[in-house]
């Protein structure tokens, strides 16, 4: 067992993060709503959540420190345990699986010597599988701290990482420029990034989700017919000969443009089962 309570922070790093915590939690009505962001703000400190970390957070938000371990232990974003300075991500969710992040997550546990959630030697890269990163147009996708790096293989992915490790400049596909995850965790604790032209930094969403955005409106899809447009749904009961895919092939279910607008039987609405008494909030 550990040696309770856990350390301190120097009075001069207390004195720092006390003024940085006063200023997150005075964003929120109610502060104990600023426990996510502060633990953000002490993983940049140590680069994950300490011991220490989680003693802060409690101090300055009345809590105990077992519910703030509690949320800390909770969201896979907050590390446990020391990490590297570059989080790399290899999805190996479906579609990013099947174009080649199995591939690339086998090349990349073999070519760093880690497995799952483990950091290299000397520290700069830590490797984890993660989940959709709804980046699905540029798979398979492989991310560091956050930032996206679009279409990779096994071999731009190994380079990646040899780059990395060497210190050498990183770009990413798009979005601001590559920080280190100290410095990212600042970011998400709600901090300016201040470097020039990061802010700028932008990137979008790829040509098949913008596609489907423009299908869903009733626009025409670049080199298609008007006949691949989808009607855009109504707002009436009424029986209509709109096709729902908008394709002429297609006939139109009776009464409703979609399945799935249509009601379930719920609690609510079953009078012969009902959900009960209402509570009020809080109760």
């Amino acid at each position: 067992m550990p040696t309770l309570p856990a350390p301190d922070y120097p009075a001069e790093v207390r004195a720092r993060l006390e003024a940085d915590a006063k200023e997150v939690i005075a964003r929120y009505p109610g502060a104990r709503s600023a426990l996510l962001p502060l633990l953000h703000l002490v993983q940049a400190e140590e680069g994950h959540v300490t011991r220490t970390g989680i003693r802060f957070c409690a101090e300055q938000l009345d809590l105990t420190t077992a519910e703030v371990t509690a949320v800390s232990t909770f969201y896979s974003m907050y590390r446990r345990r020391p990490s590297g300075d570059y989080q790399v991500g290899v999805c190996t969710n479906t579609l990013c699986a099947v174009m080649g992040g199995d591939a690339i997550f086998e090349e990349l546990k073999e070519h760093l010597g880690v497995d799952n959630g483990e950091t290299t030697e000397d520290g700069a890269v830590t490797l984890e599988h993660i989940e959709c990163n709804a980046a699905c147009d540029f798979a398979p996708v492989v991310m560091v701290n956050w930032e996206f790096f679009d279409n990779q293989t096994p071999q731009s992915a190994r380079q990646l990482v040899d780059d990395l490790r060497a210190g050498r400049t990183v770009e990413p596909t798009r979005g601001a420029p590559l920080c280190t995850f100290k410095e990212t965790a600042r970011m998400l604790a709600g901090f300016p990034d201040e470097r020039p032209g990061a802010v700028e930094a932008t990137g979008g969403a790829g040509p098949a989700s913008l596609i489907g955005l423009r299908l869903a409106k009733g626009e025409a899809a670049p080199g298609r017919g008007a006949d691949h447009v989808i009607a855009p749904r109504t707002t009436t009961d009424q029986p209509t000969d709109e096709p729902p895919s908008g394709h002429p092939a297609e006939q139109a279910p009776s009464g409703h443009p979609s399945s799935h607008d249509a009601p379930h039987e719920t609690s609510a609405s079953d009078d012969q089962h009902p959900a009960g008494p209402t509570a009020k909030e809080g109760e």
